[in-house]
């Protein structure tokens, strides 16, 4: 059995399962969520029996109340509802989003029509695009790249979501750059390091395994992109949420299996994995590791430390 490394969390997920932990610790529940905080089923089971409340919208946050902001970003008009609310608001949104919002509106500044590559119904593309509402095209497939229209030809900026297929997207920016020879691209790469050190070690392990199993939920885009990276890499390859899904059938005829995990899934499931595998008899385990991650980020501290004042408050007053 190979166990791709890196795999699991990201420095933004791990942010945001943090910020949603100290505001329960903070705050004691309830803490309102709004959308899952990331894309994972064990990881929204478990901080809800913590206490957490996953809602659709700000709407159904009772006035006063804190709610948190997933990682995947929000647009604008969340923020301002969660205002005449009079909400709390904690924004879980990873930092590497808040870039892509950053980009949009400075590409807008500058008068350029804006191209965003992306899925659609995706809470991050829904954030993104909610920054300039009916000014932004979503392109999801070179098709579309090829029959995209914009008023001038040499002022087309894009953007990209964070978490797609590192081919796809290249191949949907080869075709917007033909198009558009003048075309305005990011100072740096949208889709973050941890989908590009993801999917470039398990195109690795794929080589060698005849099966590759990505733990991660069917929601999450880039656990599907791990699946579909190993599919093009020539293994066989299921997303799975957790141990219980696999399936006995898969395993027939298999030598060597490999093993990753999308940036929301944490590393208790991966182990889960490993530890059914030596059950049925496994004893060769080994770990691929095809790039090093030191990348963290930071909490909003200043936040924390005015929530954490006024929690001191409302303890001294009652």
């Amino acid at each position: 059995m190979i166990l791709a490394k890196p795999r699991g969390f990201c420095a933004g997920v791990e942010r945001a399962i943090d910020i949603v932990n100290l505001a329960l610790e903070l705050y004691q529940p309830p803490v309102y969520v709004r959308k899952q905080i990331v894309h994972n089923r064990y990881v929204i089971e478990t901080l809800s029996k913590r206490g957490a409340i996953f809602v659709d919208e700000v709407d159904e946050v009772p006035e006063g109340a804190l709610v948190i902001v997933s990682a995947h970003g929000v647009s604008p008009d969340v923020f301002q509802n969660a205002r005449q609310r009079h909400l709390n608001v904690i924004d879980a949104t990873c930092p590497l989003v808040t870039k892509v919002h950053a980009e949009v509106k400075r590409f807008a500044r500058e008068g350029l029509s804006i191209i965003l590559i992306g899925h659609e119904g995706h809470d991050e593309v829904i954030g993104t695009m909610g920054e300039l509402p009916g000014q932004i095209q979503l392109v999801s497939t070179v098709e579309q790249a090829e029959d995209v229209q914009v008023s001038n030809s040499d002022k087309v900026a894009v953007a990209t979501q964070t978490t797609l297929s590192v081919d796809d997207a290249r191949a949907i920016l080869d075709v917007l750059k033909r198009r558009f020879p003048r075309l305005v691209t990011p100072s740096s790469d949208d889709i973050c390091y941890a989908t590009q050190n993801r999917q470039a070690a398990v195109k690795l392990i794929a080589q060698q395994a005849d099966l590759v199993l990505v733990v991660g939920s069917d929601n999450s885009s880039n656990s599907e992109r791990l699946r579909e990276v190993a599919e093009v890499s020539g293994a066989r390859s299921f997303l799975i949420d957790n141990v219980s899904e696999i399936q006995d059938e898969w395993l027939d005829g298999v030598e060597v299996v490999g093993i990753t995990a999308g940036a929301s899934a944490p590393e208790k499931l991966v182990l889960d994995v490993v530890e059914f595998f030596r059950e049925i008899g496994v004893q060769k385990f080994e770990n691929f590791e095809a790039m090093a991650e030191q990348v963290a980020f930071a909490l909003p501290s200043i936040t924390f430390q005015e929530f954490a004042k006024d929690a001191g408050n409302s303890a001294t007053h009652h």
